[in-house]
């Protein structure tokens, strides 16, 4: 969503902006200049769409940008009084999010989700994107990371699990992360950092990491904010996530990223500037699951086979790190 900001920043200069953002995902943007935030939380239920009509009461803006095609957001754009509402066309409107919107962006399909999402800044006749995401990192968050990881050798991040949802096989395994964190710090002098929230299924597989491996990464799983979690990524050489935030977040702060995708299409949702390093196995993952192409599905069909997860080897992924680390340290 950062760059939709930036460009809509550069091309309407002067212009208001205003995003309702989850409470859960606020953080992650906390601190960004020039927009004024208002919170909503889903876990308050009812009293969350009370809470935030008696924020916009008396308020009326120009625009309406319908971006998330959920029925809470759509709910939510209910309570804003705007006469142009922008949103998905038909064909790409889940849970009917076509009916709450006047104009429909007109953006190609199969394209990157953060090239959809710009079309809603083109619909207000800004065509030249800023892809720019300065995410704002306290420097208290940036100095306590610096003292924790502080070392001579360079840091690898693996961010190695995804959130918990159902039928979600986006997870490598623990001692496939483990032998590429031995190679990391064995072949390639880099200290191996493991990343990741408070879920205790993500404690679990840092712990499963941390006894297969045969060196020592440093665990920092559930035990970062989400700012300290963005300076371990600002800090490190090179991040190794699945389809997950912190990927994205590795994009946002200007790291390097290698993503294991086989159940997703990374072409879709991979991160925007290391689609070149994604380690991609969805093609096969798709003609195993259906017999298909790429071409010849949706382009958001997921692969729901606990198995696909296999297609990806260790030697595979060691080989896209040491071809990747040459090149960032050739570049230096």
């Amino acid at each position: 969503m950062l760059p939709v900001i930036r460009t809509l920043q550069q091309g309407l200069p002067g212009c208001r902006l205003t995003w309702i953002i989850g409470k859960s995902e606020y953080p992650l943007v906390e601190g960004l200049e020039g927009v004024e935030f208002i919170i909503f939380d889903k876990r308050a239920g009812w009293r969350a769409y009370a809470d935030l009509r008696r924020q916009l009461r008396g308020r009326r803006f120009d625009a309406l940008l319908h971006m998330q095609a959920a029925l809470r957001a759509s709910l939510i754009s209910l309570l804003i009084r705007a006469p142009l509402r922008i949103g998905f066309d038909r064909e790409r409107a889940d849970d009917a999010q076509w009916l709450f919107s006047n104009r429909k962006i007109t953006t190609p399909p199969r394209r990157h989700v953060l090239d959809v999402f710009l079309g809603f800044a083109e619909a207000l006749g800004v065509t030249t994107p800023v892809m720019r995401w300065d995410v704002p990192i306290p420097a208290s968050a940036r100095e306590a990371m610096q003292a924790r990881l502080a070392g001579p050798r360079p840091l690898l991040t693996i961010n190695p699990c995804t959130s918990v949802r159902k039928r979600n096989y986006r997870n490598w395994h623990a001692s496939h992360y483990a032998a590429v964190a031995d190679y990391a710090s064995r072949e390639l002098g880099y200290q191996v950092v493991l990343t990741g929230g408070p879920a205790d299924n993500e404690k679990q597989m840092a712990q499963a990491i941390m006894q297969a491996a045969e060196t020592t990464p440093i665990n920092l799983v559930g035990q970062t904010s989400i700012k300290e979690l963005l300076a371990v990524l600002s800090l490190s050489e090179l991040i190794i996530a699945p389809d997950t935030g912190p990927a994205h977040m590795g994009t946002a702060v200007g790291t390097p990223v290698i993503g294991l995708y086989v159940t997703s299409n990374p072409l879709r949702t991979g991160p925007y500037n290391d689609l070149d390093k994604v380690v991609n196995r969805y093609p096969d993952a798709l003609e195993n699951a259906f017999g298909k192409g790429v071409d010849e599905v949706d382009w958001g069909r997921r692969v729901r086979d606990p198995a696909a997860i296999d297609l990806i080897t260790v030697d595979e992924v060691t080989e896209r790190l040491h071809r990747v680390t040459t090149a960032l340290r050739a570049q230096a």
